[in-house]
């Protein structure tokens, strides 16, 4: 990784290790699971290097008891900087 103001560079298990330990940090997590989406878009029109498609498969009783547009929006607010730098697309799937 490089560093300016910026963050120029980051490769995906880097992305996937902060990603999880940031989204631990902030909420109860019973089973976490995340998956890189990004060959899927890899051919695309609009497709950037560096920014990754991510799917998240979160199990967490604490968000359970939200709505869905309160857990997505806590799960957006935790992972802000990562969704400007390095996320082109997220999926997120609660249980």
């Amino acid at each position: 990784m490089l560093y300016s103001n910026k963050l120029l560079f980051m490769n995906i298990n880097e992305l996937i290790k902060i990603v999880k330990s940031k989204i631990e940090a902030e909420i109860v997590i019973q089973d976490f699971k995340i998956e890189d989406k990004s060959f899927l878009h890899k051919n695309h029109k609009g497709n950037q290097e560096g920014m990754f498609h991510l799917k998240l498969i979160i199990k967490s009783e604490e968000l359970k008891r939200l709505s869905k547009i309160e857990s997505t929006k806590k799960i957006y607010s935790i992972l802000n900087l990562e969704l400007k730098e390095h996320i082109h697309s997220i999926q997120i799937l609660l249980s």
